[in-house]
């Protein structure tokens, strides 16, 4: 197990940092904008395996592997920005399964298979992810102890701090919405989240 004094720096210091915002949390807003804090919970699922994978692989020597064969990597994070900026740019012309309806009753058709995969997606192609997780993560882990018990210890805090911020930048996205849609706004706010979805994926593309 982890000793108390660890998780005393611990916790605060990736609570801190999963909160500042990125790639992940502006997503999270953006869809808490257009399809609510409870259906974008689909897309936290599919962030919270990423990071669990990025966070596991950081400390087993995966990310070595990744940085190896950079030009795979690099595909990856390009069709993953592509497909991202596509989507704002549907939901900027308010077309698309992401963009919010004029009725203000009606809620945009996206599959839970495609919100996983979005999340999932974006926090593996993560570069960002990666070095945040080889960085920070290892001097955590006591070399005297298993590591195992102490990995599956720590990345489930970091799964339940992230799952904590994502709710709060959802929620955040959501109260946007509703006063944007009380305005009659429903317009302005398919651009709000679309220049936020693009503004995604070209910084995953390029990050």
């Amino acid at each position: 197990m982890i000793s108390l004094s660890l998780l005393s720096v611990f916790v605060p210091t990736f609570f801190m940092v999963s909160l500042t915002p990125g790639m992940c949390m502006t997503l999270s807003m953006t869809l808490g904008m257009t399809i609510g804090v409870r259906r974008a919970l689909w897309m936290m699922l599919g962030e919270l395996v990423g990071v669990g994978l990025v966070a596991v692989s950081a400390v087993v020597g995966v990310a070595t592997l990744m940085l190896r064969y950079p030009e795979v990597f690099a595909v990856f994070k390009w069709v993953g920005g592509a497909y991202l900026i596509y989507l704002g740019v549907m939901m900027w012309r308010s077309k698309g399964r992401l963009a919010i309806p004029e009725a203000s009753d009606a809620v945009p058709d996206v599959s839970r298979v495609q919100l996983i995969v979005q999340g999932f997606v974006t926090a593996v192609a993560n570069p960002k992810g990666w070095a945040f997780f080889i960085a920070l993560l290892p001097p955590f882990l006591e070399s005297g102890r298993p590591l195992a018990p102490q990995l599956v210890a720590l990345v489930g805090v970091i799964l339940t701090l992230e799952l904590t911020c994502l709710l709060i930048y959802a929620g955040g996205g959501r109260t946007a919405s509703r006063f944007l849609r009380r305005s009659g706004n429903v317009q302005l706010l398919n651009r709000i989240a679309g220049s936020l979805m693009v503004g995604v994926g070209i910084w995953l593309a390029l990050g």
